[in-house]
């Protein structure tokens, strides 16, 4: 029996995927908002994450044609990508919104999804894939990345603030 190629390069058919991605998805309706929902990739290799993300998204797409990332954010990404037993063209764009992936399907249906970085905390990385997924919510990209940037810095001055305290409490006793 011959080794499986990476499954970067090589199709799987209609199997489903290896790593399940970290995936939110508005429910299939009219859409609403700047995004469709939020994926949270685990790594920052575009080429390794994309075949399972692509496995999930063919469920609501159908046949994928084309998918378009920030060229800022990815880096030694392939022109072409094996999904099931299709290419799928993978675009790079400087003019793509930062921290979106757009995925398109064969029949020009689309899916504008907001990428949380890969090493986020994982309570913001939730809130932030939880609000991108509400069917209600009309947030920016730059507003749902705002949220793990003020959780930050809330938490950031919350732990210098404890700490300046104890050492303050230390010194009084």
């Amino acid at each position: 029996m011959t080794p499986p190629e990476s499954h970067a390069v090589a199709g799987r058919g209609t199997t489903g995927p290896e790593n399940t991605p970290r995936l939110r998805l508005k429910p299939k309706a009219p859409t609403s908002g700047h995004v469709d929902g939020a994926w949270w990739p685990h790594s920052d290799d575009l080429a390794h994450e994309l075949p399972d993300l692509l496995s999930v998204l063919s469920v609501r797409l159908g046949v994928i044609e084309r998918v378009m990332y920030s060229l800022a954010e990815w880096t030694n990404v392939p022109t072409r990508m094996m999904s099931g037993d299709r290419k799928v063209r993978l675009d790079g764009y400087r003019g793509q919104p930062a921290s979106t992936l757009e995925v398109l399907g064969m029949n020009k249906t689309r899916i504008l999804l907001i990428v949380v970085p890969p090493h986020t905390d994982s309570d913001l990385a939730h809130e932030v894939m939880m609000t991108a997924a509400a069917p209600d919510n009309v947030s920016s990209v730059d507003d749902l990345l705002a949220i793990t940037t003020h959780d930050r810095e809330v938490r950031d001055l919350t732990a210098v603030t404890e700490r300046q305290w104890a050492a303050g409490a230390g010194a009084t006793r």
